[in-house]
């Protein structure tokens, strides 16, 4: 089945998940942030058929979360490394790994976040740059709101029912 894309919509999320929603793609950035750069490197660690990764590889370079740079040129061999927005995803991936760590762990082992310097564990924590206070703390209410400019809202209802419907 062919998934409708949200790459137009105004929501930041939906945008997105345009570039990195599929689940193969934020795998690829987590080979990624372990330093791998090669296709042959990316195909062997994540088990991942040539053809899905070429597609997917394809797909993040021109979403500019990778560059692709040749490395050899007899035969012409390249390597997909993290642009800047690629590397933004970092704390994305961090997220991701402490709440799945919570509710999913494998066979009750984890993986840890670790700080370099002590091998204290570390959970990653979302805080207001100016206050330092954790966003979702208690006593720190925060609300997402639309600007003007962003298309107008659909009404909850309309949200609502679009989301029942939905497979």
């Amino acid at each position: 089945m062919q998934h409708k894309s949200v790459a137009d919509m105004q929501c930041p999320i939906a945008r997105g998940l345009e570039r990195v929603g599929e689940w193969w793609s934020i795998l690829i950035l987590r080979e990624a942030f372990r330093g791998v750069t090669r296709f042959d490197d990316f195909s062997e660690s994540l088990g991942v058929a040539p053809n899905t990764l070429s597609r997917r590889l394809a797909r993040m370079v021109e979403a500019g979360l990778m560059e692709r740079r040749q490395y050899r040129d007899r035969p012409p061999r390249f390597e997909y490394v993290l642009t800047a927005r690629g590397r933004d995803f970092r704390p994305v991936l961090l997220a991701m790994l402490a709440w799945g760590n919570r509710h999913f762990p494998p066979d009750d082992r984890t993986v840890t976040i670790e700080e370099t310097a002590t091998g204290r564990a570390v959970d990653p924590l979302l805080v207001d740059p100016e206050t330092g206070s954790p966003v979702d703390g208690p006593g720190y209410a925060v609300v997402v709101r639309r600007h003007p400019g962003g298309a107008p809202a659909r009404p909850r209802a309309a949200v609502a029912r679009s989301a029942a419907g939905a497979h």
